[in-house]
């Protein structure tokens, strides 16, 4: 009931029924906003407008200092406090001035109460911020920033009303421009930022690859959308350049657009025998935003044809990586509910004079240009016989298969379509003993889901005949085939035989160790997944094989992470200091902003008493010019406290060692302001920390020019550290796996699985900046 008393009261100050009940569930902030709308009920005794409701949110949600809520909401209530501008000033007010009592006349001389800004005043100020950007403003006409006309009025006029502000903005832009035409309607076009000493300006489109600086300005959906990639319409496949039409094709595209309604279908088809990696995210963000792009859909169809490498969770972990990474396939689908079909196809293209059994050993077909089989030619009778016999079992492993009669682009002739393989299937079990390779299985089964653009990396590009010829030889539907680049990174290896060897040779714990590029790695490792697909956005869709840095994939991780992981103290190295002259009993409680760009994402409270932690690299005894942390004589600020802390007093170990600090504190208003503030904590909880640096040392561990000894000669042995007793502070003590803060001063830090109740562990996602040896 009190619940529903609050939503009642929350939607009454002008909140939306979702912000109320989100605010619902922020206990600190809803009995906050609570006891204020009340209060300002009683000095109103009506019903609080909106624009009264905003202030008193907004004051609910940004005050540090509960003990100055009633002080606040008086003003707000009685108008004389009635703008975002003079809440923020009374706001910043009480923040700096923590004593009691407060100078009410200096308090309102900084707030702007009662002063009284006309419109004459207000239409001035405008007329002379225009005056001075006026020839640049006729000649952008709207593209013009008009943000900068305003905020050079309210600088001239600080305590007028923005709102009031922008209208006269608007109105005297109208009367010098007149009304917007078609031109200053058009969207103004992104240029990306040229590097010092550049000289050529890039286009949004443009694209630097093999690791240099990516400037790709445009969404992935806007990259992906309509004409943009210059694909072809779903039905219009034979206006690809390259495809293959036969006497049958313009019917089979009838029927085919009959089924799918002209709707776009795309497929991301994995083969189930180990875990996603960075490559594959640039997949799942083309197939999947292709299709969502132009309104289609995408199917999630796993290559299941190889059951001896094969793995129930592979299967899980695949599909768990494409939702983490925000698309719901259309349906999940796999090879194997198309095994009987297949069959029929390849017993069809035996009797169609275009398959035959082959004996000649897995050795004998390997390499291009090879020989034609000396069975090439058998009678059809006797290639439907054998195969019919592969399929009883009658041959062993190896000894029989089912080719194709082509040649590929790569000189590779008869490519096989079906081998014997006695491994039981994870789905069939043991009802078949013969399985259809992927030269076979893909276009087919592309055909069978009318897949309407086959998307697949540059390597592919060898099979594109194959995968014409053989929906042409059985007279089926025909997709047309794409290609594209694949997307590697430097001091990384994704293959699974490689990661198999790393993990054997105790290298990394497994296929989600934080230092590997595998999706699993990244997300126990931190990285958001909007990260991961902004960053695919910024590398493009390009047709070449790109090999980017991992500092672009982090600062992608950076940007999402500022405004997603609220903030938290952390001490890595922690270095006791005693406040002697501590001004309270008993700990204080301390308002820190989740988010301190935006104090509306609301607060957390930490404890702050005479003994606190701080960093011991926050300290010198004898600091190196430049030094602007604790010293002799030099004091730091408190984050967040509103204390400075000064050195009293050194304390040593037996062996000379700094084992504990005693200092003096003062409000930071009551002397010089300090150097430096540093972060702290008090009270904290002890847990693990875990850094992680490159795992190999060089851009290319793979290469034999760059590695001689091979990738696992190149390991860095510094590429893990852990922290076992890091203090952090109690705000964080619910957090759960795969929870994200920023450490101040530290970096961005995610709950690893491993953390226990009462045991926190955190893996650091990435540092707070770019280190500037990471070339």
């Amino acid at each position: 009931m009190a619940a529903l008393d609050s939503l009642s009261l929350f939607t009454g100050l002008g909140l939306s029924e979702q912000k109320a009940r989100e605010t619902l569930k922020n206990t600190v902030l809803s009995a906050q906003l609570r006891e204020a709308a009340t209060q300002a009920q009683q000095t109103l005794g009506s019903s609080i407008d909106k624009a009264t409701g905003t202030l008193l949110y907004g004051l609910a949600s940004r005050l540090r200092d509960p003990r100055r809520l009633s002080f606040l909401v008086s003003y707000i209530a009685s108008r004389k406090i009635h703008t975002e501008t003079q809440l923020s000033a009374a706001l910043e007010y009480v923040q700096s001035h923590p004593l009691d009592p407060i100078n009410t006349e200096d308090f309102e001389q900084e707030c702007g109460v009662g002063v009284v800004v006309t419109p004459e005043q207000i239409e001035e100020a405008v007329e002379a911020a225009i005056n001075r950007h006026r020839a640049k403003l006729l000649v952008e006409r709207y593209h013009f920033n008009m943000g900068l006309l305003m905020g050079e009025a309210r600088a001239a006029l600080r305590w007028a009303d923005g709102k009031m502000i922008k209208h006269e903005v608007d109105m005297q832009v109208l009367h010098l421009l007149g009304p917007k035409t078609e031109t200053d309607l058009e969207k103004k076009p992104k240029v990306a930022k040229a590097r010092p000493g550049e000289t050529d300006r890039r286009t949004a489109k443009d694209v630097v690859e093999n690791g240099e600086a990516v400037v790709q300005t445009l969404s992935l959906m806007e990259q992906l959308r309509g004409e943009a990639l210059k694909f072809h319409k779903p039905g219009e496949n034979y206006k690809t350049p390259g495809y293959v039409t036969t006497p049958h094709t313009m019917d089979l595209l009838k029927q085919h657009l009959e089924i799918t309604g002209g709707q776009v279908r795309t497929r991301f088809p994995p083969e189930p025998n180990g875990i996603l990696h960075i490559g594959h995210a640039k997949a799942i963000n083309f197939n999947f935003g292709y299709a969502k792009a132009n309104n289609g859909i995408c199917f999630l169809r796993f290559d299941d044809t190889n059951p001896e490498k094969e793995e129930a969770k592979f299967f899980t972990a695949i599909y768990d990586m494409v939702a983490w990474l925000g698309y719901t396939p259309y349906k999940v689908t796999y090879a194997s509910d198309y095994f009987d079909q297949l069959y029929a196809w390849a017993v069809e293209l035996i009797c169609r004079g275009q398959a035959y059994v082959c004996h000649q050993r897995g050795e004998e077909l390997k390499g291009h240009n090879t020989l034609p089989s000396p069975w090439r030619d058998r009678p059809t009778e006797e290639s439907l016989l054998l195969f019919e016999a592969m399929r009883k079992g009658k041959f062993a492993e190896g000894e029989a298969t089912l080719r194709m009669k082509l040649v590929m682009e790569d000189g590779k002739m008869d490519p096989v379509a079906y081998r014997v393989k006695y491994t039981p299937h994870h789905r069939t079990g043991d009802t078949w003993c013969i399985y259809p390779t992927y030269d076979y299985t893909h276009c087919l089964c592309d055909s069978i889901e009318h897949i309407t653009h086959s998307l697949c990396t540059k390597e592919f590009q060898a099979r594109r005949s194959s995968y014409f010829w053989l929906c042409n030889a059985l007279d089926v539907y025909c997709p047309v085939q794409w290609e594209y680049g694949r997307l590697n990174l430097h001091y990384a290896v994704v293959s699974k035989r490689k990661i198999l060897q790393l993990v054997a040779a105790g290298a990394v714990r497994d296929w989600d160790d934080p230092r590997l590029f595998t999706l699993t790695a990244l997300r126990r490792r931190g990285f958001p997944p909007e990260a991961i697909n902004n960053f695919c956005a910024r590398v493009g869709v390009t047709v070449a094989q790109t090999t980017m840095e991992p500092h672009l994939l982090e600062a992608c991780v950076r940007d999402v992470l500022n405004d997603t992981a609220p903030r938290a103290m952390a001490v890595l190295e922690p270095l006791q200091v005693v406040i002697t002259n501590f001004p309270a009993a008993k700990a204080l409680d301390i308002q820190v902003p989740n988010f301190p760009a935006d104090e509306t994402k609301g607060f957390h409270q930490v404890p702050f008493g005479s003994n606190v932690f701080i960093e011991r690299t926050d300290f010198k005894e004898e600091p190196e010019p430049g030094y602007k942390r604790l010293a002799w004589g030099q004091p730091v600020g408190l984050r967040h406290t509103g204390y400075v802390i000064e050195l009293q007093h050194v304390v040593k170990g037996p062996s000379g060692c700094v084992e504990s600090l005693k200092v003096t504190c003062r409000h930071a208003d009551a002397g010089e302001k300090p150097k430096a503030f540093i972060h702290w904590v008090s009270q904290p909880l002890t847990c693990e920390i875990r850094l992680y640096e490159r795992l190999f040392q060089h851009k290319n561990p793979e290469d034999p020019a760059e590695v001689p000894g091979g990738f696992l000669s190149d390991l860095n042995p510094a590429s893990l550290q852990v922290v076992e007793a890091a203090l952090v502070d109690c705000s964080v003590a619910l957090a759960k796996p795969f929870d994200k803060f920023q450490f101040e001063r530290l970096g961005y830090f995610s709950v690893d699985p491993d953390s226990n109740q009462g045991q926190l562990v955190f893996n650091r996602t990435v540092t707070l900046k770019e280190d500037p040896g990471k070339v």
